[in-house]
């Protein structure tokens, strides 16, 4: 069943405690990054809640994946405050934040020939020594059949296509069963099918009462999926809310710069996303 994986060195982390409905599982309050001299978000408020899918959205450059590393503690601020499960990110040790919140950055690169199953099998290294290291085998099986990577378990990860990657990279994040999930552009490398099938992931996640906060650049996909949206435009929010309550011709045009047509569907009445092309 692959290499069984040592445990996390140090004192043993104190495990996270229940979470219901509508808790806020991570959160940033006036938040401020710098990175390389640059002020990249300036003044940021998001929350994300249990039993809701957030999307970042916003053109390239606006900030949405370093509000994802700053929520996942990955960044540090440089003002204003990022809180995980109710406490500064600053309050939890790494291995306190590894049981709280799972992480899927926009590149899988891994140096050595892991199998697939291997690299799944990595989520669960902050378990070690925990009473839900038990549930392994069953967190590994289910991650694996839920990103459908479950046939090609024993190829090696490095003899994969860029959206086979991205699958079991995925696969690692649910394995680890964090209330809090953190996932870059999942959907980026992947066909129509698995698009779908990532983001009918993310809802099923937060149906189970999961906190999922996705970046994407597909409104598309945002507008069908998630459950509330954070509009990022050079480094500020500029609006939150439901899709169909931010999401608008003329405050998409502007941030887009690109004109942009958004209407109902004409079966279904939810909110399709389209640029306008032509003259």
């Amino acid at each position: 069943m692959g290499v069984k994986l040592l445990g996390l060195i140090g004192t043993k982390p104190a495990p996270p405690g229940p979470v219901h409905p509508g808790d806020v599982l991570a959160e940033a309050e006036a938040l401020h990054v710098r990175l390389g001299g640059r002020e990249v978000l300036s003044g940021v408020d998001v929350v994300a809640r249990a039993g809701e899918v957030l999307a970042l959205v916003g053109p390239n450059g606006a900030g949405k994946s370093t509000l994802l590393g700053a929520l996942a503690a990955d960044l540090p601020a440089a003002a204003g405050v990022v809180r995980v499960h109710g406490r500064p990110v600053s309050g939890w040790s790494a291995q306190e934040l590894a049981l709280r919140r799972a992480v899927l950055p926009q590149s899988a690169a891994l140096s050595f020939p892991f199998a697939v199953e291997e690299v799944v099998r990595m989520g669960r290294a902050p378990w070690a020594g925990q009473p839900e290291e038990e549930d392994d085998e069953a967190a590994v099986a289910g991650a694996m059949a839920a990103t459908e990577v479950t046939d090609f378990a024993g190829r090696a990860f490095s003899a994969l296509s860029g959206g086979e990657r991205a699958r079991v990279a995925l696969a690692r994040v649910l394995a680890q069963r964090t209330r809090l999930l953190l996932l870059d552009e999942p959907t980026a490398a992947l066909d129509l099918r698995h698009q779908e099938l990532v983001l009918r992931v993310c809802r099923a996640r937060a149906h189970a009462g999961d906190a999922v906060v996705v970046v994407l650049h597909d409104l598309g996909l945002a507008a069908a999926y998630a459950h509330r949206v954070v509009i990022l435009r050079a480094g500020r929010a500029v609006a939150d809310g439901r899709p169909a309550e931010v999401f608008t011709d003329r405050l998409l045009s502007d941030v887009y710069q690109q004109p942009v047509e958004v209407f109902p569907h004409p079966r279904t009445g939810e909110v399709l996303v389209a640029p306008v092309r032509g003259s």
